[in-house]
């Protein structure tokens, strides 16, 4: 994918390491949803998302000059690239303060919901059809969403806020993956798409910024410290990681780890925050599960008489 990489071995299957190596970035990527919210106590939410996109670009722009990724060459992406940036400004802006007002569990399973409303948009907007298959995932998972919502976890109207605005981003998360795939940002470089989307982060927060809250609330050492564990750890090393593991294996074998994502992020918010869990929150976790597993599982090939 990008001009530093053409000579990549690729792989036909996801083999042991691939597989250790997305075990650990799913592992992280749960445990992101408990760095967000321990740095609350210290940033508002709008300055992380402000600060984590600044802070990861940073990092993933030295990347590409080492690597000398080009990322300025004219391709024809810079009006898609805003959009997508704009969306993806949202769709965060909507996971963080989201997550100041419900649980990691319900945040984390809510975003989660990405693949089925791609799998949905696909189906009107790029004529990708919803097989019988498909169509048991999508009912899972939004049996397990209804869970979340009918768990009276506190009940307040603060924490209802909280979930849409987490459902939200799940939306817009599977909107901005559905621009990308219209547009000729398919065929730019991992590492362009990503800056795209983090500089369009920065802008949607600083513009939201003054609606805000005070930016600084107690930089206390462990709320810094989980703000540059999301910025350089997650955004800079994690991230490029994934995009190395896509351009040498297999994104359908890779895309069937997803599900372990919210399954880190419900047990992470539990052992680490001591959030209460319900049998509601582990039956909504095993739908949601349960229907990634199905709508990621790719098709059996018949085998010729």
């Amino acid at each position: 994918m990008s001009g530093a990489t053409g000579a990549l071995d690729r792989r036909d299957t996801v083999d042991m390491a691939a597989a250790a190596i997305m075990v650990g970035l799913t592992f992280s990527w749960g445990l992101n949803y408990v760095a967000a919210k321990i740095s609350y106590s210290g940033y508002d939410p709008v300055f992380l998302s402000i600060a984590r996109s600044v802070i990861g670009g940073f990092c993933v722009f030295l990347w590409c000059r080492w690597r000398g990724i080009a990322l300025f060459t004219r391709d024809g992406t810079l009006l898609a690239g805003i959009a997508v940036g704009v969306l993806f400004g949202v769709e965060f802006l909507c996971l963080y303060v989201g997550l100041e007002h419900t649980t990691v569990a319900r945040n984390t399973l809510l975003v989660n919901s990405m693949p089925f409303w791609m799998l949905i948009g696909g189906h009107f907007l790029l004529g990708e059809q919803i097989t019988t298959r498909k169509l048991l995932g999508l009912f899972l998972a939004f049996a397990g969403l209804a869970t979340v919502f009918s768990d009276k976890l506190g009940g307040s109207g603060d924490m209802l806020f909280g979930d849409l605005l987490s459902l939200g981003s799940g939306f817009f998360w599977a909107l901005t993956n559905i621009l990308i795939k219209r547009s000729k940002l398919v065929e730019a470089t991992a590492e362009k798409l990503l800056l795209y989307q983090l500089v369009g982060a920065a802008v949607v927060g600083v513009l939201v910024m003054p609606l805000a809250g005070p930016p600084i609330r107690d930089p206390a050492l462990l709320p810094t410290l989980a703000l540059l564990f999301q910025a350089i750890y997650i955004v800079a090393f994690t991230y490029v990681l994934w995009f190395w593991l896509l351009r040498r294996y297999p994104a359908s074998g890779l895309s069937s780890f997803t599900f372990l994502s919210p399954v880190f992020g419900v047990l992470c918010g539990a052992v680490i925050l001591n959030e209460p869990l319900t049998i509601r929150i582990f039956l909504a976790l095993g739908l949601i599960a349960a229907g990634l597993i199905i709508v990621n599982r790719p098709a059996r090939k018949l085998i010729p008489v």
